[in-house]
């Protein structure tokens, strides 16, 4: 076996979606995208004596904030079947020979597989990987089975989201798929009122168009539109490779929300990712505590009405080349996180008071 840099787009992407790891963020086309911070990508793939692909790792090389070192991070990587395979040896033993061609201090990991796979446990422990409590992609996603029939996948949703499917189409929601930039333009407007509405960032109008360009190429990619009367008032970008979709994207406006869209848009790409003959829809992120009041809740109970189960992913594993720089960055790592989540608190905490005091406020007659 060998490793090298793979620069054939296509047996790459073949291999990943043919992997148990199967992951978007490890496709060819993730490594194009204008990712924020990212200086270089390298693709680090082994192959068997047959000149076939059996382990890969898309890697970002990056500088860390504050401490402005180099490291190296692959999302939802690395890609091999089975991690004690002599073939996931050769793979970081070339992925520590580049980081030291870049003065890298460390290698951080986040498999594609789940929390509770003890294979993996037990390989990291074994490489010397650490375990960082503080991901980058975040763990717990909300995954939906729709590689049954229709009739069955609907019959898993709560019943109220049945019924909003079917008051959307009966009150005039009209769902079509965007081709051109200005689908993306009124989408992109719909996306900055969702951000503000519900306090999150955004990239760049870019970063959307080059998604939709990069993965065009057998139609891995869809964006959808809810319109109402001719006007859009939502949309959704949807993505699949191999037995995988994922709810990339979505933008709601603050019109017509009664009408229920996004359970219509959300029923839609489902339909959709089956026609490309995916097995999985995935929601991505809910929150890591499964409980009211936590972040992103209200987006958690969205997405379980339609059935499915939680998906918690393995913690992040740090691979450490260089101690001392990568102490300090642990030390400002957990500082940042406990600072982060005494203001939420502190926010959350406020919210609640507000509600309470308006709640007690006299209704003038």
């Amino acid at each position: 076996m060998e490793a090298r840099i793979i620069t054939d787009r296509q047996q790459w992407n073949d291999f990943i979606a043919s992997s148990p790891c199967c992951n978007i963020t490890q496709s060819y086309e993730w490594g194009e995208l204008p990712l924020l911070g990212v200086q270089e990508i390298l693709r680090i793939g082994v192959l068997d004596d047959a000149g076939k692909l059996c382990a890969g790792m898309l890697v970002t090389v990056s500088r860390a904030p504050a401490i402005r070192q180099t490291y190296l991070y692959s999302p939802r990587g690395p890609v091999v079947d089975d991690p004690h395979s002599p073939a996931l040896v050769i793979l970081l033993n070339f992925v520590k020979a580049e980081a030291r061609k870049r003065g890298a201090f460390m290698l951080k990991v986040e498999p594609s597989v789940a929390d509770d796979n003890r294979e993996w446990h037990s390989a990291m422990q074994r490489y010397g990987f650490r375990t960082n409590p503080h991901h980058m992609h975040i763990r717990h996603e909300w995954v939906l089975d729709i590689s049954q029939d229709e009739k069955s996948i609907l019959a898993q949703m709560k019943e109220k989201w049945r019924y909003n499917i079917r008051l959307a189409g009966r009150k005039g929601i009209t769902i079509r798929r965007g081709e051109t930039k200005e689908d993306l333009e009124k989408f992109y407007k719909i996306y900055e009122t969702t951000s503000e509405r519900d306090t999150f960032h955004i990239n760049d109008k870019n970063f959307y168009q080059r998604f939709l360009e990069l993965y065009k190429d057998g139609d891995h990619v869809a964006l959808f539109l809810a319109e109402y009367e001719g006007k859009p008032i939502a949309g959704t970008i949807i993505a699949w490779i191999g037995e995988w979709s994922w709810y990339m994207y979505g933008a709601s406006s603050n019109e017509q929300r009664n009408l229920m869209p996004n359970h219509l848009l959300q029923w839609t790409s489902m339909q959709w990712a089956k026609s490309k003959g995916c097995k999985y829809y995935n929601f991505r992120g809910i929150p890591d505590l499964l409980e009211e009041g936590q972040e992103l809740w209200g987006v958690y109970q969205f997405k379980r009405g339609f059935g499915g189960y939680p998906l918690r992913f393995f913690p992040t594993q740090d691979m450490v080349y260089n101690p001392l720089v990568y102490q300090a960055y642990r030390t400002l790592l957990d500082f940042k996180h406990w600072r982060d989540e005494r203001q939420f608190k502190k926010a959350t905490e406020a919210a609640r008071e507000q509600k309470q005091a308006s709640e007690k406020t006299p209704v003038k007659a």
